[in-house]
């Protein structure tokens, strides 16, 4: 029987993995740290009211196996890049980092196709530092998955995405070869693929697009 941390629960990704982990019989109990509280009754859950400045003193001593990482924003909600940097690197580095120095043996992260470190576009760079540095904490395993475009109905009112989601669902069967890393993708299925990689873990580091992820759902 395992524990699990999630951050990222209360997102789209995020809210998938709480529900999968919460209904898989491999785990006893699952923490989630967020900004307020989700108003979820379930026996193996555990919350956990923090953020990014409280992280330290929340997380502190807390022991889970794993941990998953669904964390991150939008340029519309978080315009100031220092910001949107702390929320989708700084973030879910340290929030890696304590759970390692707590005992955790495995990361799962939610990170975007075409994720660089060298890239000059801000937001493929920033994804590509955070997988970097999550890695070089030296997990016995770091699974990263890199989705395109994230389908499903989120809470917020996102009119534009909404749009773009539509367009990729008639396009996605144009994806085709090494293209296919760009096909859309249900956060319900990422959920899925992040939880049975996590129960079936033969890998130092593995990254997983598209093609990767809908192969464990078969």
């Amino acid at each position: 029987m395992k524990k699990a941390i999630v951050y990222g629960a209360s997102g789209l990704v995020g809210s998938y993995i709480l529900e999968s982990l919460l209904n898989d019989a491999n785990y006893e109990e699952i923490i989630i740290v967020v900004r307020k509280d989700l108003n979820i009754d379930h026996p193996k859950l555990k919350t956990l009211i923090g953020d990014f400045h409280s992280l330290a003193n929340v997380g502190k001593g807390i022991y889970a196996d794993e941990i998953f990482i669904a964390l991150g924003t939008t340029k519309k909600k978080t315009p100031n890049k220092e910001q949107y940097y702390q929320i989708d690197h700084d973030y879910p580095v340290l929030a890696a980092q304590l759970a390692k120095d707590n005992g955790a043996k495995a990361v799962f992260l939610v990170s975007a196709v075409g994720a660089n470190e060298n890239s000059a576009v801000f937001y493929i760079k920033m994804k590509g530092e955070t997988e970097q540095d999550i890695i070089d904490l030296n997990f016995e395993h770091t699974y990263i998955f890199r989705p395109s475009m994230i389908l499903g109905d989120r809470k917020e009112n996102r009119p534009l995405e909404r749009f773009f989601i539509a367009l990729w669902k008639i396009i996605n069967p144009l994806f085709i070869g090494g293209l296919s890393k760009y096909k859309g993708i249900e956060a319900q299925d990422i959920a899925k693929a992040m939880i049975k990689s996590a129960n079936k873990t033969n890998e130092k580091v593995k990254i997983l697009q598209w093609s990767e992820m809908t192969a464990l759902l078969k």
